[in-house]
């Protein structure tokens, strides 16, 4: 029913593209991180709460269509649905009806709480095409709330010292997750510019955020030593650094899990806080669809079909142009 093309994954039945790498005529969107909400489409289609996001993403006379979760509609001879996939705000997985068979396109997806988002609720099909981001047994989350009281700890450690703390993490979606989740009384929190402009459209949306400033130079002076600065791995430049005094550094990613990804990144921290989901994550996500056939996508698709094969199910990787923001392969 999808099959992959030089634009995209696409749906003859439907004649529209999920998450199209070139231009075409409709486009239905998971989410907006630039590796997969690209400009230049006729048409989109995206869940109701990340129309701002993908707006700004694609420009402003972007012609796009939203979807209520849950809601569906019919688009050629199919029926479509999105769903949410607890990846970022406004992040959905893809619900394609025909004939009466069903794949689910998950998009990116994470199964951990995130009050910035709405959650991944598992959808029932014949086929699910799922991102295997941190396919192997080895990447396997700790709660949430132990993660933030590390980085709490950290941050409340640096002030201790007089340290400027400066927290690394994307632009849209982990650093408002990071924003919900730290302790807003330790300090003021200043965010870089590529930030504050999807922390408004989070709050837009109804997401409670810390108050937070923009960086400026006179507040990197006036803060120094006691706050939090939130900022794209971009950003991290020893020159932009300098404003802030004393710094310690830190960056929030799955990619934390392996010690040699933090030599690599030569920060002070790594926090381990991933947008995916974990081994355990996508093995439950793939149960819950009760899918007897699983397509892989962008990660380390072949262990966890191998993996799956060996549980019974029909398991294959299937090769896209998406890349992932948490290996830095994009802005976000």
């Amino acid at each position: 029913m999808l099959s992959v093309t030089d634009r995209g994954l696409y749906c003859a039945a439907g004649d529209f593209y999920i998450d199209p790498a070139r231009p075409v005529s409709r486009a239905v969107i998971t989410h907006a991180h630039s590796d997969h909400a690209r400009a230049g489409m006729s048409r989109y289609l995206c869940a109701s709460p990340g129309v701002r996001i993908l707006q700004s993403r694609v420009g402003k006379d972007a012609v796009i269509e939203p979807l209520a979760y849950g809601k569906s509609l019919t688009i050629g001879e199919v029926k479509v649905s999105l769903h949410p996939a607890g990846h970022v705000l406004g992040s959905a997985q893809v619900r394609v009806e025909h004939r009466g068979e069903v794949w689910v396109a998950s998009g990116d997806y994470k199964v951990a709480s995130d009050p910035t988002c709405d959650g991944f609720e598992p959808v029932r099909c014949d086929c699910f095409i799922t991102e295997s981001t941190f396919g192997l047994p080895l990447y396997r989350w700790r709660p949430p709330a132990e993660i933030f009281a590390e980085i709490n700890a950290w941050w409340s450690g640096n002030i201790a010292d007089e340290r400027t703390s400066v927290l690394f993490g994307y632009s849209l979606g982990k650093a408002q997750r990071l924003l919900g989740g730290v302790d807003p009384s330790l300090g003021p929190i200043l965010v870089h510019a590529a930030i504050m402009q999807f922390v408004e459209h989070y709050r837009a949306a109804g997401i409670a955020l810390p108050p937070v400033e923009q960086i400026t130079d006179d507040l990197a002076k006036r803060t120094r030593g006691r706050a939090l600065v939130i900022a794209p791995p971009g950003a991290d430049v020893d020159s932009w650094l300098h404003k802030f005094g004393e710094v310690s550094t830190a960056t929030a990613s799955g990619w934390m899990q392996i010690r040699g990804s933090r030599r690599r990144n030569a920060h002070d921290r790594g926090f381990v806080l991933s947008d995916h989901a974990d081994w355990d994550g996508l093995l439950g996500a793939i149960r819950a669809t009760g899918a007897t056939r699983v397509l892989a996508t962008h990660g380390y698709t072949g262990p966890l079909t191998r993996y799956l094969c060996e549980q019974g199910l029909q398991a294959e990787a299937l090769a896209t142009r998406y890349a992932t923001e948490e290996a830095g392969a994009s802005e976000e």
